[in-house]
């Protein structure tokens, strides 16, 4: 407990981490708002919720810098001075930043739909059912998973220019390159982890089902950040 409650205060005592809580749930709501007043046509949910994928990356950036700042600037040092075990706190500040990004996923969502709905009342679909309520509240979960693969990645580079740089690259093209490449890209497209996350909100469940997507890519990110947590227990601070 006192592990992370270090960590929160560490996260939330510093302006990048609001800023990017902030921009995520601005991009987020001002998609909505700008599809609903340019736009003519009908908005159904998940048009509503078209800011995403931008906010995902501010996501990946916030839980990236919550790493490598500290490795930047000798912080981290006194963080395994304090929990030599290392795994307990590398563990506490990827919960910690989950967290963090999963409630502004949870806040984003519904807000955006809402200003749909107040600013086009006459062409937003409601919330009718499980489907609907999922893509809403879904970017919680995702951006929650993705902060602690960002937090994984962060460990295993600790140079904050190396992990932005292959983590928007990776969230925002990366995936979609892959999935272009002629026989090779097919076979591997539904199951790379941030397109098997995107199924959650999305109409198409993919090979796993919505659920089951959103299982396998719980289980990368977990996988991923005990091999960080490994790499550091063998490396110095």
């Amino acid at each position: 407990m006192n592990l992370l409650v270090s960590e929160r205060v560490k996260l939330l005592s510093t302006r990048s981490p609001w800023w990017c809580l902030i921009s995520a749930f601005v991009i987020v709501v001002g998609t909505a708002a700008l599809m609903a007043t340019a736009g003519e046509g009908e908005l159904s949910v998940a048009d509503t919720q078209g800011g995403t994928k931008i906010a995902l990356a501010v996501v990946v950036v916030l839980a990236a810098l919550a790493v490598t700042t500290e490795y930047r600037f000798g912080t981290i040092r006194a963080t395994f001075q304090a929990e030599p075990a290392r795994g307990p706190a590398l563990a506490a500040k990827a919960v910690v930043v989950a967290v963090a990004a999963g409630l502004a996923g949870f806040l984003a969502g519904p807000v955006a739909w809402l200003t749909a709905e107040l600013l086009a009342p006459d062409r937003t679909a409601g919330l009718a059912g499980g489907a609907d309520w999922r893509t809403v509240l879904g970017s919680g979960l995702l951006y929650a998973i993705s902060a602690v693969i960002a937090v994984a990645v962060g460990v295993l580079l600790r140079h904050t220019a190396g992990a932005l740089a292959l983590l928007l690259c990776w969230v925002l093209q990366g995936e979609m390159l892959l999935g272009l490449i002629p026989e090779f890209g097919p076979a591997v497209r539904d199951w790379l982890p941030f397109r098997a996350g995107a199924h959650l909100v999305s109409s198409d469940g993919g090979p796993l089902g919505h659920w089951g997507s959103a299982a396998y890519f719980a289980a990368f990110a977990v996988v991923l950040l005990g091999v960080a947590i490994s790499v550091a227990k063998k490396r110095d601070a």
